[in-house]
């Protein structure tokens, strides 16, 4: 049995980090770093132990250490479990930039730990359908790629990721999950030009980005892609777009895990069969320049649980780390370049 320990109880910690991680077989949750510990005691019981970070990173009985705080602490609170010898998630972004994402890369290597960033994104049920219907060629050669994630959100809330701290906004929030999607899907772009907007009334940071990207070598060469987010949008995009020389590919609406993971009480329910089941339907468009067809193509289950059952297996040599320090990286040099061109105000080469 693997003892983890979970620094931050908010949002992301409440909502999938502690019930993916007791939901595992060989991951016991046994600590958890929080400053309300009568939320904690609610939800996890009376018997669960609230501490401060350095308190459970100083544990000897921890051997995971799982970081689900304001971006700006997950640099800072990852080295110090790494050097106290802990292994370690972090929830995304991976840090703040890329300097600090490679002096976590870099730690983790002195230390031989196991260093892996949440993004759970991967296993999104459409998604994991968009993979397989590129791998497939179902579209023939991929030519434009538009990814949305829109929220309809249009009070300002009293929040961090709302606010004016280092790592807040829009494009650190979800930027990094549709940027990872994009690098997954195509490997890294050559050049992105990013649009960063506060939109709503009383908005502090970015609630709104446009992010173009496209590849000019490699499989890929000539692909274009869309990544957008809005906080504003009563009406979203499609989540998914995927145009190619033989067809196109859609798929509306999001992944339903988040919303059940908001609700689940006990964690063997994550662990049923039935876990992850979509009612949504993707469609494949065909035409021959006349007439139209569409094929409705039923989505893949989508899978959270299996980020943390191959991050045990990892732990225990049985199996490679499900998001390597190597895969943060290149997400991380991708939100920077992003970062500068929204500055400069123009496209930006990536190496």
């Amino acid at each position: 049995m693997l003892h983890v320990g979970l620094i931050g109880y908010g949002y992301a910690g409440q909502t999938f980090h502690a019930p993916l991680i007791r939901a595992t077989p060989g991951l016991a949750l046994v600590a958890v770093a929080s400053s309300d510990a009568t939320k904690v005691h609610a939800k996890l019981g009376h018997a669960m132990a609230v501490v401060t970070p350095q308190e459970l990173i100083a544990r000897d009985d921890i051997d995971l250490v799982v970081i689900a705080v304001p971006n700006d602490l997950h640099c800072p609170l990852a080295l110090s479990a790494m050097k106290a010898g802990r292994h370690v998630v972090v929830d995304k972004p991976f840090a703040l930039d890329v300097a600090q994402a490679a002096s976590l890369a870099a730690a983790a290597a002195r230390s031989d730990r196991v260093l892996s960033v949440f993004h759970n994104r991967r296993w999104d049920g459409d998604f994991l359908t968009l993979q397989a219907v590129l791998r497939d060629r179902r579209v023939g050669r991929p030519v434009e790629f538009v990814s949305h994630f829109d929220r309809y959100q249009p009070q300002v809330r009293a929040r961090w990721r709302e606010g004016r701290q280092p790592g807040s906004g829009l494009w650190m929030d979800l930027g990094p999950h549709l940027v990872d999607q994009a690098l997954q899907l195509f490997g890294t772009p050559s050049a992105i030009a990013l649009d960063l907007a506060s939109m709503r009334d009383g908005a502090l940071t970015d609630d709104w980005f446009d992010a173009q990207l496209h590849w000019a070598h490699g499989p890929y060469a000539g692909l274009r892609a869309r990544l957008q987010a809005s906080m504003l949008a009563a009406r979203p995009g499609a989540r998914f777009t995927l145009h190619g020389t033989e067809a196109s590919f859609s798929v509306d609406g999001l992944d339903p895990q988040e919303d059940v993971l908001k609700t689940v009480i006990d964690p063997a329910l994550i662990a049923d069969p039935a876990w992850g089941r979509d009612e949504r339907q993707a469609t494949l468009w065909r035409s021959d320049g006349n007439t139209a067809t569409c094929t409705l193509l039923p989505l893949a289950h989508g899978a959270y649980p299996a980020y943390y059952a191959a991050l045990r297996d990892a732990l225990l040599g049985a199996g490679p780390c499900p998001v390597t320090a190597i895969d943060a990286l290149a997400v991380q040099s991708v939100l920077d370049a992003g970062q500068r061109s929204a500055r400069e105000r123009r496209e930006i080469t990536l190496d």
